[in-house]
């Protein structure tokens, strides 16, 4: 199913984390994190190209498979279908950081971004292990990065674990207005894509990036 059209977008809700989408609907956004594993993002990539599912990616781009997967990746970015979020660079708990090693894992993981795919992720981040605390909140804010977004489910894959639970997972979290979490990193999940779909369509859902539900910030 087509995303919501433009003039449908809401309003960003202002202070605190995003953990679902506000108000009633139809609509899921499936956010996919990390990016360890090459083969996954490329797998999704092409899950994404084939079945027309939009995404988020929420990025660190120390691994690899953000610079190998380049070709393949920019057009659905340029495109809208997938949005990339801030995920720092490297995946520190933030919490344990100073304030300026915080900000050089935002800033350093926006300018990959924008020198990779050519776009920002402002104002949408995702804190590594959704550890933050007022200053690294503040931090973030600062630079832009207004919109710390957590998840309302998870597919529970960011270890190794079986294709069944992950279908378990989806059963359970794929549901109206839910932000739900995947990883970027092992192959399981890349082996059930047809069942998610099966769900997303016998639910009615439409699947959406951050950007096609809210309105664009200055």
């Amino acid at each position: 199913l087509p995303p919501p059209p433009p003039d449908a977008r809401i309003p960003l809700p202002g202070g605190g984390a995003l953990i679902k989408i506000p108000g009633e609907g139809d609509l899921l956004a499936l956010t996919v994190d990390d990016g360890v594993n090459s083969e996954v993002v490329r797998a999704y990539t092409q899950f994404a190209k084939d079945t027309g599912v939009r995404l988020t990616y929420f990025v660190n781009g120390t691994y690899d498979s953000w610079t190998e997967n380049k070709e393949m990746l920019r057009p659905l970015v340029d495109s809208g279908q997938i949005q990339l979020g801030n995920h720092t660079w490297s995946h520190p708990d933030l919490t344990a950081l100073p304030k300026d090693q915080i900000a050089r894992q935002l800033t350093r993981n926006d300018e990959f971004l924008k020198q990779t795919y050519g776009v920002g992720a402002k104002p949408y981040w995702r804190p590594p292990y959704a550890k933050r605390n007022a200053v690294v909140d503040a931090v973030a804010a600062d630079l832009g990065y207004t919109v710390p977004t957590l998840w309302s489910g998870s597919l529970s894959d960011s270890t190794l674990i079986t294709e069944d639970y992950i279908v378990q997972m989806a059963e359970q979290y794929f549901t109206p207005q839910a932000i739900v979490i995947g990883h970027l990193n092992h192959l399981p999940v890349t082996h059930v894509y047809p069942q998610l779909v099966d769900f997303i369509r016998e639910r009615n859902l439409r699947t959406v990036t951050l950007n096609d539900v809210f309105l664009k910030t200055p």
